[in-house]
Protein backbone atom coordinates (compact mmCIF):
# COMPACT_ATOMS: atom_id res chain seq x y z
CA UNK A 1 0.00 0.00 0.00
CA UNK A 2 1.30 3.46 -0.93
CA UNK A 3 2.02 5.93 1.82
CA UNK A 4 1.03 9.54 1.49
CA UNK A 5 3.53 12.18 2.58
CA UNK A 6 1.39 12.83 5.65
CA UNK A 7 1.42 9.14 6.61
CA UNK A 8 5.18 9.05 6.20
CA UNK A 9 5.53 11.92 8.64
CA UNK A 10 3.14 10.30 11.10
CA UNK A 11 5.00 6.99 10.95
CA UNK A 12 8.21 8.71 11.84
CA UNK A 13 6.51 9.53 15.17
CA UNK A 14 8.72 12.49 15.87
CA UNK A 15 8.87 16.22 15.50
CA UNK A 16 10.06 17.70 12.23
CA UNK A 17 13.58 17.97 13.61
CA UNK A 18 15.66 16.43 16.40
CA UNK A 19 14.45 18.18 19.55
CA UNK A 20 17.73 18.05 21.46
CA UNK A 21 20.17 20.68 22.61
CA UNK A 22 23.42 21.16 20.76
CA UNK A 23 26.35 20.78 23.19
CA UNK A 24 27.76 24.09 24.35
CA UNK A 25 31.01 25.41 22.89
CA UNK A 26 30.90 22.87 20.07
CA UNK A 27 32.56 23.64 16.74
CA UNK A 28 29.62 22.78 14.49
CA UNK A 29 31.58 22.89 11.25
CA UNK A 30 34.31 20.61 12.60
CA UNK A 31 31.76 18.21 14.08
CA UNK A 32 29.75 18.00 10.86
CA UNK A 33 32.94 17.23 8.93
CA UNK A 34 33.82 14.56 11.50
CA UNK A 35 30.36 12.99 11.24
CA UNK A 36 30.56 12.90 7.45
CA UNK A 37 33.72 10.83 7.64
CA UNK A 38 32.63 8.69 10.59
CA UNK A 39 29.22 7.80 9.13
CA UNK A 40 30.26 7.58 5.48
CA UNK A 41 27.88 10.36 4.57
CA UNK A 42 27.68 13.05 1.89
CA UNK A 43 25.86 16.37 2.08
CA UNK A 44 23.77 17.49 -0.88
CA UNK A 45 22.74 21.14 -0.61
CA UNK A 46 20.63 23.48 -2.74
CA UNK A 47 21.78 26.97 -3.65
CA UNK A 48 18.94 28.38 -1.52
CA UNK A 49 20.41 27.09 1.73
CA UNK A 50 22.21 29.28 4.26
CA UNK A 51 25.77 30.18 3.28
CA UNK A 52 27.30 28.08 6.08
CA UNK A 53 25.51 24.97 4.83
CA UNK A 54 26.43 25.65 1.21
CA UNK A 55 30.10 25.77 2.22
CA UNK A 56 29.85 22.32 3.84
CA UNK A 57 28.20 20.61 0.88
CA UNK A 58 29.88 17.82 -1.04
CA UNK A 59 27.43 18.52 -3.86
CA UNK A 60 25.97 22.02 -4.28
CA UNK A 61 23.54 22.79 -7.07
CA UNK A 62 20.03 23.08 -8.42
CA UNK A 63 17.37 20.37 -8.49
CA UNK A 64 18.63 18.68 -11.66
CA UNK A 65 22.26 18.57 -10.57
CA UNK A 66 21.33 17.27 -7.11
CA UNK A 67 19.13 14.55 -8.62
CA UNK A 68 22.01 13.50 -10.88
CA UNK A 69 24.38 13.54 -7.91
CA UNK A 70 22.01 11.51 -5.72
CA UNK A 71 21.85 8.80 -8.37
CA UNK A 72 25.63 8.32 -8.25
CA UNK A 73 26.25 8.60 -4.49
CA UNK A 74 28.29 5.67 -3.18
CA UNK A 75 28.29 6.75 0.47
CA UNK A 76 25.97 4.96 2.87
CA UNK A 77 24.02 8.05 3.92
CA UNK A 78 22.72 11.07 2.01
CA UNK A 79 22.19 14.19 4.09
CA UNK A 80 19.93 16.45 2.05
CA UNK A 81 20.08 20.12 2.93
CA UNK A 82 17.09 21.26 0.95
CA UNK A 83 13.35 20.73 1.12
CA UNK A 84 11.28 17.59 1.53
CA UNK A 85 10.54 16.81 -2.13
CA UNK A 86 14.27 16.97 -2.91
CA UNK A 87 15.12 14.47 -0.21
CA UNK A 88 12.26 12.25 -1.41
CA UNK A 89 13.70 12.39 -4.94
CA UNK A 90 17.10 11.27 -3.65
CA UNK A 91 15.48 8.32 -1.88
CA UNK A 92 13.52 7.37 -5.00
CA UNK A 93 16.62 7.50 -7.19
CA UNK A 94 18.90 5.71 -4.73
CA UNK A 95 16.60 3.68 -2.44
CA UNK A 96 19.35 1.58 -0.86
CA UNK A 97 20.78 4.67 0.84
CA UNK A 98 19.61 6.18 4.09
CA UNK A 99 18.37 9.70 3.32
CA UNK A 100 17.99 12.23 6.11
CA UNK A 101 16.77 15.83 6.15
CA UNK A 102 17.64 18.36 8.88
CA UNK A 103 14.01 19.47 9.25
CA UNK A 104 11.03 17.54 7.85
CA UNK A 105 8.98 20.73 8.05
CA UNK A 106 11.12 22.09 5.22
CA UNK A 107 8.37 21.72 2.66
CA UNK A 108 7.45 23.56 -0.53
CA UNK A 109 4.45 25.78 -1.24
CA UNK A 110 4.45 24.61 -4.85
CA UNK A 111 4.41 20.93 -3.90
CA UNK A 112 1.67 21.64 -1.35
CA UNK A 113 -0.48 23.22 -4.08
CA UNK A 114 -0.90 19.83 -5.79
CA UNK A 115 -2.51 17.13 -3.67
CA UNK A 116 -2.46 13.57 -5.08
CA UNK A 117 -6.20 12.91 -4.74
CA UNK A 118 -7.06 16.13 -6.58
CA UNK A 119 -4.40 15.66 -9.22
CA UNK A 120 -5.56 12.13 -9.98
CA UNK A 121 -9.07 13.44 -10.66
CA UNK A 122 -7.60 16.17 -12.84
CA UNK A 123 -5.50 13.93 -15.07
CA UNK A 124 -8.31 11.36 -15.36
CA UNK A 125 -10.19 13.98 -17.39
CA UNK A 126 -7.56 13.67 -20.14
CA UNK A 127 -6.98 9.97 -20.88
CA UNK A 128 -3.86 9.31 -22.91
CA UNK A 129 -2.24 12.63 -22.04
CA UNK A 130 1.47 12.91 -21.26
CA UNK A 131 1.73 14.04 -17.66
CA UNK A 132 4.82 16.21 -17.23
CA UNK A 133 5.49 17.26 -13.66
CA UNK A 134 7.99 19.74 -12.35
CA UNK A 135 10.32 18.09 -9.85
CA UNK A 136 8.92 20.42 -7.15
CA UNK A 137 6.17 17.96 -6.22
CA UNK A 138 5.61 15.05 -3.86
CA UNK A 139 6.56 11.45 -4.53
CA UNK A 140 2.88 10.63 -4.96
CA UNK A 141 2.55 13.18 -7.77
CA UNK A 142 5.69 11.88 -9.46
CA UNK A 143 4.17 8.39 -9.33
CA UNK A 144 1.23 9.70 -11.39
CA UNK A 145 3.51 11.23 -14.01
CA UNK A 146 4.81 10.23 -17.43
CA UNK A 147 8.02 12.17 -16.99
CA UNK A 148 9.51 14.64 -14.51
CA UNK A 149 11.41 17.81 -15.41
CA UNK A 150 13.35 20.60 -13.76
CA UNK A 151 13.58 24.22 -14.83
CA UNK A 152 16.99 23.35 -16.33
CA UNK A 153 15.68 20.71 -18.74
CA UNK A 154 11.94 21.46 -19.04
CA UNK A 155 12.14 22.72 -22.64
CA UNK A 156 14.10 19.59 -23.64
CA UNK A 157 11.51 17.36 -21.94
CA UNK A 158 8.58 19.06 -23.69
CA UNK A 159 10.35 18.99 -27.05
CA UNK A 160 10.87 15.22 -26.65
CA UNK A 161 7.10 14.61 -26.68
CA UNK A 162 5.73 14.00 -30.20
CA UNK A 163 3.88 16.88 -31.84
CA UNK A 164 0.12 16.72 -31.58
CA UNK A 165 0.13 14.76 -28.30
CA UNK A 166 -1.85 16.09 -25.33
CA UNK A 167 0.36 17.40 -22.53
CA UNK A 168 -0.58 18.11 -18.93
CA UNK A 169 1.95 20.23 -17.03
CA UNK A 170 1.97 20.54 -13.26
CA UNK A 171 2.16 21.94 -10.71
CA UNK A 172 3.63 25.37 -11.61
CA UNK A 173 1.37 27.43 -13.88
CA UNK A 174 3.96 30.18 -14.29
CA UNK A 175 6.65 27.79 -15.49
CA UNK A 176 3.98 26.14 -17.65
CA UNK A 177 3.08 29.43 -19.35
CA UNK A 178 6.75 30.13 -19.95
CA UNK A 179 7.19 26.68 -21.54
CA UNK A 180 4.17 27.19 -23.79
CA UNK A 181 5.79 30.40 -25.01
CA UNK A 182 9.21 28.81 -25.48
CA UNK A 183 8.14 25.54 -27.12
CA UNK A 184 5.01 26.63 -28.97
CA UNK A 185 3.19 23.61 -27.52
CA UNK A 186 -0.33 23.82 -26.17
CA UNK A 187 -0.48 22.39 -22.65
CA UNK A 188 -3.09 21.86 -19.97
CA UNK A 189 -1.84 23.56 -16.81
CA UNK A 190 -2.45 22.73 -13.17
CA UNK A 191 -3.18 25.86 -11.13
CA UNK A 192 -0.19 25.87 -8.76
CA UNK A 193 2.57 28.35 -7.97
CA UNK A 194 5.54 29.12 -5.75
CA UNK A 195 4.85 31.80 -3.14
CA UNK A 196 8.49 32.88 -3.26
CA UNK A 197 8.56 33.58 -6.99
CA UNK A 198 5.06 35.04 -7.07
CA UNK A 199 5.99 37.61 -4.41
CA UNK A 200 8.12 39.75 -6.72
CA UNK A 201 6.72 43.21 -7.33
CA UNK A 202 6.65 44.17 -11.01
CA UNK A 203 6.34 47.87 -10.18
CA UNK A 204 9.19 47.86 -7.68
CA UNK A 205 11.41 45.90 -10.08
CA UNK A 206 10.81 48.51 -12.78
CA UNK A 207 11.63 51.33 -10.35
CA UNK A 208 14.76 49.49 -9.16
CA UNK A 209 15.89 49.06 -12.75
CA UNK A 210 15.57 52.81 -13.27
CA UNK A 211 17.81 53.37 -10.23
CA UNK A 212 20.37 50.96 -11.71
CA UNK A 213 20.27 51.61 -15.47
CA UNK A 214 23.38 49.51 -16.13
CA UNK A 215 22.04 46.47 -14.28
CA UNK A 216 20.62 43.51 -16.18
CA UNK A 217 17.41 42.04 -14.83
CA UNK A 218 17.38 38.24 -14.78
CA UNK A 219 14.62 35.94 -13.52
CA UNK A 220 13.66 32.37 -12.75
CA UNK A 221 10.77 31.03 -14.91
CA UNK A 222 8.65 30.32 -11.82
CA UNK A 223 8.07 34.08 -11.69
CA UNK A 224 4.84 35.61 -12.99
CA UNK A 225 4.52 36.43 -16.70
CA UNK A 226 4.73 40.21 -16.33
CA UNK A 227 8.01 39.85 -14.43
CA UNK A 228 9.41 37.52 -17.10
CA UNK A 229 8.33 39.94 -19.83
CA UNK A 230 10.86 42.53 -18.64
CA UNK A 231 13.70 40.09 -17.93
CA UNK A 232 16.79 40.21 -20.13
CA UNK A 233 17.51 36.59 -19.30
CA UNK A 234 15.24 33.82 -17.98
CA UNK A 235 16.73 30.63 -16.64
CA UNK A 236 16.95 27.97 -13.97
CA UNK A 237 19.00 28.54 -10.84
CA UNK A 238 22.08 27.07 -12.49
CA UNK A 239 21.25 28.95 -15.69
CA UNK A 240 21.17 32.26 -13.83
CA UNK A 241 24.47 31.44 -12.18
CA UNK A 242 26.10 30.63 -15.50
CA UNK A 243 24.71 33.76 -17.12
CA UNK A 244 26.17 36.18 -14.57
CA UNK A 245 29.56 34.50 -14.92
CA UNK A 246 29.62 34.77 -18.70
CA UNK A 247 27.85 38.10 -19.30
CA UNK A 248 29.84 41.34 -19.55
CA UNK A 249 27.49 43.29 -17.27
CA UNK A 250 28.86 44.23 -13.85
CA UNK A 251 25.51 44.62 -12.12
CA UNK A 252 22.48 42.33 -11.97
CA UNK A 253 19.01 42.45 -10.46
CA UNK A 254 18.12 38.84 -9.64
CA UNK A 255 14.55 37.52 -9.34
CA UNK A 256 14.79 34.21 -7.55
CA UNK A 257 15.38 33.03 -3.99
CA UNK A 258 18.10 35.20 -2.48
CA UNK A 259 20.28 32.27 -1.40
CA UNK A 260 21.77 32.04 -4.91
CA UNK A 261 23.39 35.46 -4.47
CA UNK A 262 25.97 33.93 -2.13
CA UNK A 263 27.31 31.63 -4.83
CA UNK A 264 27.09 34.39 -7.43
CA UNK A 265 29.26 36.65 -5.24
CA UNK A 266 31.75 33.84 -4.65
CA UNK A 267 32.16 33.19 -8.36
CA UNK A 268 32.03 36.84 -9.44
CA UNK A 269 33.37 38.93 -6.54
CA UNK A 270 33.90 41.94 -8.78
CA UNK A 271 30.23 42.10 -9.78
CA UNK A 272 27.20 43.49 -7.93
CA UNK A 273 24.05 41.44 -7.32
CA UNK A 274 20.82 43.03 -6.19
CA UNK A 275 17.88 40.89 -5.01
CA UNK A 276 14.66 41.73 -6.84
CA UNK A 277 12.13 43.44 -4.53
CA UNK A 278 8.88 41.87 -3.37
CA UNK A 279 5.44 43.35 -2.74
CA UNK A 280 6.11 43.63 0.99
CA UNK A 281 8.18 46.80 1.26
CA UNK A 282 9.49 45.74 4.68
CA UNK A 283 11.61 43.05 3.01
CA UNK A 284 14.83 43.82 1.17
CA UNK A 285 14.90 40.47 -0.62
CA UNK A 286 12.96 37.27 -1.12
CA UNK A 287 13.82 34.16 0.89
CA UNK A 288 12.11 30.78 1.07
CA UNK A 289 11.12 30.25 4.69
CA UNK A 290 11.04 26.48 4.10
CA UNK A 291 14.62 26.38 2.80
CA UNK A 292 15.81 28.46 5.72
CA UNK A 293 14.34 26.01 8.28
CA UNK A 294 17.52 24.00 7.85
CA UNK A 295 20.22 25.39 10.12
CA UNK A 296 23.76 24.40 10.99
CA UNK A 297 22.53 23.15 14.38
CA UNK A 298 19.82 20.98 12.80
CA UNK A 299 22.30 19.68 10.25
CA UNK A 300 24.61 18.56 13.05
CA UNK A 301 21.78 16.95 15.06
CA UNK A 302 20.33 15.06 12.10
CA UNK A 303 23.76 13.62 11.30
CA UNK A 304 24.47 12.74 14.92
CA UNK A 305 21.16 10.89 15.39
CA UNK A 306 20.54 9.98 11.70
CA UNK A 307 17.03 11.40 11.82
CA UNK A 308 14.60 12.56 10.50
CA UNK A 309 14.77 9.88 7.83
CA UNK A 310 12.89 9.84 4.54
CA UNK A 311 10.82 6.65 4.44
CA UNK A 312 8.83 5.63 1.36
CA UNK A 313 7.15 2.36 0.46
CA UNK A 314 8.80 0.12 -2.14
CA UNK A 315 5.75 0.40 -4.37
CA UNK A 316 5.76 4.19 -4.31
CA UNK A 317 9.51 4.27 -4.99
CA UNK A 318 9.07 1.97 -7.97
CA UNK A 319 6.25 4.05 -9.49
CA UNK A 320 7.94 7.41 -8.88
CA UNK A 321 11.33 6.21 -10.12
CA UNK A 322 10.20 5.60 -13.70
CA UNK A 323 9.35 9.23 -14.66
CA UNK A 324 12.51 10.48 -12.93
CA UNK A 325 14.64 7.93 -14.78
CA UNK A 326 13.10 9.06 -18.07
CA UNK A 327 14.15 12.61 -17.24
CA UNK A 328 17.70 11.66 -16.29
CA UNK A 329 18.15 9.75 -19.54
CA UNK A 330 17.46 12.98 -21.43
CA UNK A 331 20.40 14.56 -19.61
Amino acid sequence: MELTSEEVLNRLNQRGFIDKDVPKDIDLVAEIKRLKKEKNAVILAHYYQEAEIQDLADYLGDSLYLAQAAEKVAAEMIVFAGVHFMAETAKIINPSKKVILPDLNAGCSLADSCLPVDFKKFIDQYPGAHVVTYINCSAEIKALSTIVCTSSNAVRVIDAIPEGETIIFAPDKNLGRYLIRETGRDMILWDGSCIVHEAFSFERIVNLAKEHPKAKFIAHPESESQVLDVAEYIGSTSGLLKFVQEDDAQEFIVATEAGILYEMKKRCPEKTFIPAPVEDDTCACNECAFMKLNTLEKLYLCMEYEKPEIILSEDLIKKANLPITRMLKLG
